[in-house]
């Protein structure tokens, strides 16, 4: 385990899909994260100035049993749980899917930024061969309310996402199962559900009734293979 984690170690990060003026080697991965209409999102300063905030992401690799492996891309603030104006708050209603797999914050591998304002892409350096591995992401926006995930939601409630400072909308789970020995190049990651609205447990929820504006947030999701 330690051997594949050193060697798949190496990652770069672009703001643009393009593969124009980069390396590559047979078997290194890209990850393509295409914005959708939602990816910016009003979060609310003072004196009604909202900002247009990008989502917390996290991207991560298992293998093909489900076994996480490693970070290779998380948002700066939940990676080191930096959160302005959380008093403390460690936002697990954020992305709960991914900080229960990962062990702990704040991150000590993979790599973490802002996450850019539109879309942008990861690389990883297969430098070990890695033959079948799984590509997780998850992405969630704060206060993102709907009638079925309401901001005044009780604690006790199934729809409850961390209150007035919570999650809203509960985060989105995509994923794809990468075989380089498909043939294939191109992999199209699929949403697979929604994280724990409130960030108690690490399990996927499957039933997504009250998803909607949360559904726009990501148009796509490409995983390209050299």
């Amino acid at each position: 385990m330690m051997i594949l984690l050193v060697a798949v170690a190496m990652v770069m990060m672009n703001h643009s899909c393009c593969k124009e003026g980069m390396e590559y080697r047979a078997g290194d991965l890209s990850v393509c994260i295409e914005a959708g209409d939602g990816w910016l999102h009003d979060y609310p300063l003072f004196l009604g100035i909202n900002k247009k905030n990008p989502p917390q992401i996290a991207i991560w690799l298992e293998d093909v049993n489900g076994r996480y492996l490693m970070t290779l891309y998380a948002s700066k603030k939940i990676a080191t749980q930096r959160w302005i104006g959380a008093h403390g708050n460690p936002r697990k209603e954020a992305l709960p899917y991914w900080s229960h797999r990962c062990g702990g914050l704040p991150l000590t591998d993979g790599m973490t930024g802002a996450t850019p304002r539109k879309t942008f892409d990861v690389r990883m350096q297969n430098k070990a061969g890695i033959r079948q591995y799984r590509v997780m992401i998850e992405v969630n926006h704060s206060i993102d309310w709907n009638d079925f995930y309401p901001e005044n939601a009780k604690a006790e409630s199934t729809n409850y996402s961390g209150g007035n400072e919570g999650s809203g909308q509960p985060a989105l789970i995509y994923r794809t199962d990468v075989d380089l020995d498909s043939g294939r190049n191109t992999f199209e990651a699929i949403l697979i559900g929604h994280s724990s609205p409130d960030g108690t447990d690490g399990d996927i929820h499957h039933d997504m009734e009250g998803i909607t504006s949360a559904l726009t947030i990501v148009r796509r999701i490409t995983i390209h293979i050299k």
